[in-house]
């Protein structure tokens, strides 16, 4: 599940949005008819996730020299680091939803969720090595992949603007902020020098804007949304090795993939 999965949910979302409305003009029995009239509902959220880095590596970064004891759990003599990239892998988050209703329209959320996901940051690295034999020097294309692991404990605050209901059907969007807590974070742990890893920061904080279609059943609401955000912390931690010195800023993005049940 990448991030050319999401854009195109987002564009079936929207293509469903108005092409529903057409069809809810037609029907006449109303689900739920006093639904958004309450105060406030509550429901749960089930969700895909696919989280990655927005990279900002460090200027000249290919004509940077390092050092063995820069990575030392490469054998080599110096390195050279060409390109720093990331990739996501599909993850899953679970959590709670609270409405308060600020106008007719006008809806505040707050959705505490617990997110679980993997990123990687992948290394193109030029080493150079000198053969003990021959006294030549050896250059090898070497990728490097390192693997973050995060379960976050998110706290967001949205507002809801939806559209008329037409009949049984609306079509939102929505945005707002969101302060997250990565439990999975090793930023205070030791370093490993046989195996390195990359350590971010623990906390972050994100803006999220997002387009959604909810569906009036018997029994209860039933919506699906498509999410973005982007995080303003940067989350690097720097440990004076090539992995982590070579990244000015690492910003967290995610895209999500909501079902609402409320």
């Amino acid at each position: 599940m990448n991030k050319s999965f999401f854009h195109k949910v987002a564009i079936l979302i929207l293509i469903m949005a108005f092409g529903l409305g057409s069809y809810a003009q037609q029907r006449k029995v109303l689900n739920l008819p006093n639904y958004d009239e309450q105060p406030y509902h509550f429901g749960f959220i089930l969700a895909a996730n696919n989280m990655l880095f927005t990279i900002k590596p460090v200027d000249n970064l290919s004509f940077i020299k390092w050092e063995p004891d820069a990575s030392p759990d490469i054998f080599a003599d110096s390195l050279y680091v060409y390109e720093v990239t990331s990739k996501g892998t599909p993850g899953f988050s679970i959590g709670i939803l609270g409405s308060l209703r600020l106008g007719k329209y006008l809806d505040l959320r707050f959705v505490p969720a617990l997110s679980f996901g993997e990123r990687m940051l992948n290394y193109n690295i030029l080493a150079y090595k000198t053969n003990s034999s021959t006294g030549d020097v050896e250059s090898t294309f070497i990728e490097v992949e390192k693997s973050i692991t995060s379960t976050l404990i998110e706290f967001p605050l949205f507002l809801k603007y939806k559209s008329k209901r037409l009949n049984n059907f609306a079509a939102y969007v929505t945005g707002g902020m969101k302060y997250t807590l990565d439990l999975a974070s090793q930023n205070k742990t030791d370093q490993n020098l046989n195996d390195v890893t990359v350590k971010i920061n623990k906390h972050d904080l994100m803006g999220e804007v997002g387009v959604g279609v909810d569906f009036y059943t018997n029994y209860f609401k039933f919506g699906t949304e498509i999410r973005m955000g982007y995080g303003f912390f940067n989350l690097i931690k720097q440990e004076g090795n090539l992995y982590t010195d070579s990244i000015e800023r690492l910003n967290s993005k995610i895209f999500l993939l909501s079902f609402t049940f409320e």
